[in-house]
């Protein structure tokens, strides 16, 4: 004979009904060894509901009430059996013991370059924190918070002497920000705790650049790693980030008669679709034929370009060998052609198309700059007062 559990409810204090289900045929209770045929629910609805509130208050309880008299019914009578609602429930539950660190070192194996380091150095910061586990049902906005506190008085990686530098906190918890968005999009967390949080505010920086005259020492001056000098000129006077410089392929340059060369792309970073005129000194660095469609199409214009410590290593040494003293990096080439258009009188948003900025106040820091520069100028003329 089948078991039948059914919802009801009887009257209690202050206008409520207390809920419970009936039993029958009547079933031993656990604790007390014997038949029973009620077990309340300690859940109340309102008698005669005034208010919004209390309209759906007894509507969201009455749909628990009914899951778990659902579920007492399945238990009793058929074990296998689970209603829709329990289902979801399991669902939620097997997917929140998924682990995030370990969801997190998925999506950096899938990056590349140095993307891919930036991820790998977010995700040894993250890995110290949760002690290399730790659940999405256990993540939360508390949670998140101490990791992002985590970050910003943590010992650096690279300097045992220093704390980890604000920017770059700021970049590694981005990264988990990126991960926790993805995730929701998956429906591996329930709630979306990306849009709860708020980022590592940038600190803002100086972003080291070369001028016109420091550019043509380079130029002169000899490098180990001619190919390395090429890319680095070539950036400098194209304002293109090594990403995309590395992936270049002779099928994305053409030459417009009257016109001159230019490159389309696709960027790297943003994803954004590009159409970028390139000078004719920009294209000698190429070392192509006059006309870019007798190259072999699907060949990169820049064979064997890698990044590496050690082609950094070259950089440096070509650098100092030019008699320059800042430290550049290679980006910083990108920084010295957005400077030096500015500084010769190119407009803001043209110079922002060019580098492929999607917001003109990335472009800012750069007028920023210029203005520095500018107001060093002015103060160098002074009289005897």
């Amino acid at each position: 004979m089948a078991i039948k559990v059914s919802l009801y409810d009887r009257p209690i204090s202050k206008g409520r009904r207390s809920l419970y289900l009936d039993i029958y045929p009547p079933i031993i209770n656990q604790k007390t060894g014997k038949p029973t045929r009620r077990e309340f629910l300690k859940l109340y609805i309102y008698e005669k509901p005034k208010t919004p509130i209390d309209k759906t208050h007894n509507k969201e309880t009455l749909y628990l009430a009914e899951s778990i008299r659902q579920k007492w019914e399945n238990r009793l009578n058929k074990p296998e059996i689970y209603s829709e609602y329990e289902k979801e429930q399991l669902k939620k539950k097997e997917l929140g013991s998924r682990c995030f660190v370990e969801y997190f070192e998925a999506l950096k194996d899938k990056r590349k370059n140095a993307t891919k380091d930036n991820w790998g150095a977010a995700f040894n910061y993250l890995k110290d924190f949760t002690g290399g586990s730790v659940k999405f049902a256990d993540l939360n906005e508390k949670y998140l918070e101490e990791f992002k506190e985590y970050l910003l008085t943590v010992r650096s990686k690279r300097s045992e002497k220093t704390t980890l530098s604000n920017n770059s906190a700021a970049s590694y918890f981005n990264k988990i920000k990126a991960a926790l968005r993805e995730a929701y999009k998956e429906g591996l967390l329930q709630t979306d705790l990306n849009s709860k949080i708020k980022p590592i505010k940038q600190a803002e920086t100086r972003r080291e650049h070369l001028t016109l005259e420091e550019l043509n020492k380079l130029y002169k001056t000899p490098c180990n790693n001619p190919l390395l000098k090429r890319v680095a000129l070539f950036s400098a006077l194209t304002g293109l980030r090594f990403s995309d410089i590395q992936k270049m392929t002779w099928s994305e340059l053409e030459y417009i008669k009257g016109n001159g060369y230019f490159l389309n792309f696709n960027q790297k970073k943003t994803k954004g679709v590009e159409v970028h005129p390139i000078s004719d000194q920009a294209y000698q660095l190429t070392e192509g034929t006059d006309h870019p469609g007798d190259m072999p199409q699907e060949s990169k214009v820049f064979e064997g370009l890698e990044y590496s410590a050690y082609q950094n290593k070259h950089l440096h040494q070509w650098i100092g060998a030019a008699g320059i003293t800042k430290e550049i990096t290679f980006h910083c080439f990108r920084h010295t052609f957005a400077t030096l258009q500015l500084s010769n009188g190119s407009d803001i948003y043209t110079v922002s198309k060019m580098l492929g900025h999607k917001d003109l106040k990335t472009t800012q820091v750069y007028a920023k700059i210029v203005d520095e520069a500018k107001r060093e100028a002015a103060n160098r003329i002074k009289l005897d007062f």
